[in-house]
């Protein structure tokens, strides 16, 4: 699992405290948040044998960026800085954010509107400081320096919609007919006139009740369901590879020197360990 630094300044030490709780309510564990202002930084050289500002280098990787939150520091600022891991860092973000949390692009404007050049305090470049350490004449105040710039490509992925898809199911009514046959039964009374001599009156002469039932059939109505078909919706996952082409820019340095190169007078030119190496854009300073 990876790890992340995330880092912020606060304008009061009650917004730093309740960030830092709020870290370790997260998971983070209390020997991965720091909190450091500029009063406890005597305390804290003693106990790491580093100076305050060596301190907070450790934790930035861009010049700009150790400048800034070291300034931030030196005019009163809370900095907390917390490791934690890939997974929760957008979270950490978010709570830090929720606390107050300065605005540092925007206080760094403000800093410059008031004079501020954006240089890191107490900090010196290693290739200047070498030749601090190995001049032995004095600085030309009128130097001048040329930055040598190259922008780099970085390419990243954001998720965008592309539309949806929604499939809706719902009933409709259908008039059916069918024919039927349907039988059914009558009764019918029909009299006739008989003009015959009974036999015997007495067997004839009985009361006597017939009784017949009428019947009918009608139609009796019945639904079964049945599938007939199924609609399937799913998502399917794949990659692909894109191509992303764009270009960048980098500026470069021609000398043109047009001194005399039969002057016998080479006072002026400084020692062959004191002229400056040529670095390729993007090299960082070494030590020699």
């Amino acid at each position: 699992m990876s790890i992340r630094t995330v880092t912020a300044i606060f304008d009061s030490a009650a917004d730093a405290q309740r960030a830092k709780e709020s870290l370790l309510s997260l998971g983070v564990a209390a020997n991965d948040v720091r909190v450091t202002n500029q009063a406890e930084g005597p305390a804290q050289d003693a106990e790491d044998g580093k100076g305050f500002w060596e301190s907070i280098k450790e934790f930035f990787v861009a010049d700009e960026d150790r400048a800034t939150y070291a300034e931030g520091v030196r005019r009163g600022g809370y900095l907390l800085t917390a490791r934690v891991e890939d997974e929760y860092a957008d979270v950490a973000c978010e709570i830090l954010e929720s606390c107050n949390a300065v605005d540092l692009e925007g206080r760094a404007d403000e800093w410059r509107s008031q004079g501020w050049t954006g240089a890191p305090d107490a900090t010196v470049d290693v290739d200047q400081q070498d030749n601090l350490n190995n001049r032995d004449m004095e600085a030309d105040e009128s130097e001048e320096v040329i930055p040598v710039v190259r922008e780099r490509l970085q390419v990243g992925k954001r998720e965008v919609n592309r539309g949806s898809v929604r499939v809706r199911s719902y009933v409709v009514e259908e008039p059916v007919e069918e024919d039927v046959q349907l039988r059914e039964q009558r009764v019918e009374i029909e009299r006739r006139p008989v003009n015959l001599r009974a036999q015997d009156a007495d067997e004839l002469l009985q009361d006597r009740t017939i009784e017949v039932t009428e019947t009918a059939e009608e139609p009796v109505i019945a639904k079964t369901a049945e599938v007939t078909e199924e609609v399937v919706v799913r998502k399917l996952e794949g990659q692909r590879t894109e191509g992303v082409s764009d270009t960048v820019r980098r500026t470069e340095v021609d000398v043109d020197d047009s001194r005399n190169d039969d002057r016998d007078d080479d006072t002026t030119r400084p020692p062959p360990d004191l002229q400056k190496r040529s670095r390729t854009p993007g090299e960082k300073p070494r030590a020699r």
